[in-house]
């Protein structure tokens, strides 16, 4: 780590520290020329897969699109930004641990119905409408008769 005062390559860390929920480090740094002190923040970064689309075309992970699509889904519905947020972070979680380098768009699809699911049924109901391009009411009330059951 550079030191932010003189440019010095070298610098020692003083002290270490988790932050926030766990996912960060705190470091207390001192330069061992200059000797000013600093602070820098350490976090993972974790390589999202690439989706595959319908039409074989791939695109990086957008974790707002995702985010968008499962607030559309949950318009006016009483679900916490907490626990939507909590379902985000299971889906990347599981996208994650497929350890491929690319899903399908079907796939992560799959994940966000049954996290919508879990989170609002009429909120699934919704996304798997467009998600699976319902074209009549018969195909509403069936997906409706499979959640009864």
């Amino acid at each position: 780590m550079h030191c932010p005062f003189c440019s010095a390559v070298d610098t020692k860390v003083i002290d270490s520290r988790l932050v926030g929920d766990g996912s960060q480090v705190r470091r207390r740094r001192q330069c061992l020329e200059c000797h000013e002190r600093f602070t820098t923040f350490e976090i993972a970064e974790l390589v999202m897969p690439r989706i595959i689309k319908s039409d074989d075309s791939r695109e990086p992970f957008d974790e707002e699109k995702l985010r968008r699509g499962m607030q559309k889904a949950l318009e006016k519905r009483p679900v916490s930004s907490d626990n939507i947020e909590d379902s985000l972070s299971h889906i990347k979680s599981q996208l994650r641990a497929t350890g491929e380098r690319e899903v399908s768009a079907k796939f992560v699809g799959e994940l966000v119905m049954g996290e919508l699911k879990k989170l609002d049924k009429v909120a699934y109901i919704r996304f798997a409408s467009v998600y699976r391009s319902f074209e009549d009411i018969r195909e509403f009330g069936e997906e409706i008769a499979r959640l009864q059951d």
